[in-house]
C-alpha cells in the first residue's frame, strides 16, 4: 500500500495555507492537511481562488491525501461542487475511518468522488476524469 505521491510528477506551485498544503500540478491539486485540522469554509474558500488562479479555463481535479487526521465540515461540499471545471475528487487514504468517513462526504459532495488506497491509482482516475471532458 503506497501513500505517497509518485516522484515523476511536476509541482508547479506549493500554497502554505494555516491548515496544510495545497499543491498545483498541470491538471489536479493535491491537499495535503495538517494533524487535528478543521477544514472550513474560509478555508474551501482559499482552495478555490487557488483553482481559480490556476485552472479558470480548463478542467482539473481534485486529490486529498489523507496522510493526517483532520475534520471537514461537511458544507465545504457544496461550495466545492458548484466548480463546474472540478471534473473529479479523489480522497487517498489507508486508515478505515477515513474509508467510512467518505461515505458519508459523497453524501454532500454528488459529483464524481472515489476513494483509493494509493496515490498512483486515484491520480490515474483523476487525470482520466479529466481527460475524458475535454
Amino acid at each position: 500500500m503506497k501513500v505517497g505521491q509518485s516522484k515523476k510528477r511536476v509541482i508547479i506551485r506549493q500554497y502554505q495555507l494555516e491548515i496544510g498544503v495545497i499543491q498545483v500540478y498541470d491538471n489536479c491539486m493535491v491537499a495535503i492537511f495538517d494533524e487535528g485540522a478543521t477544514l472550513i469554509l474560509e478555508h474551501a474558500y482559499q482552495i478555490i481562488e487557488i483553482s481559480e488562479i490556476h485552472f479558470r479555463d480548463k478542467d482539473f481535479g481534485y486529490i486529498s491525501l489523507r496522510k493526517h487526521s483532520y475534520t471537514i465540515d461537511p458544507t465545504v461540499y457544496s461550495y466545492l461542487r458548484e466548480l463546474e471545471n472540478l471534473k473529479a475528487l479523489a480522497i487517498v487514504s489507508i486508515k478505515e475511518i477515513d474509508m467510512h468517513n467518505f461515505k458519508i462526504e459523497r453524501l454532500f459532495y454528488k459529483k464524481p468522488m472515489k476513494f483509493f488506497i494509493e496515490f498512483d491509482n486515484a491520480l490515474t482516475w483523476v487525470k482520466r476524469r479529466v481527460k475524458a471532458t475535454i
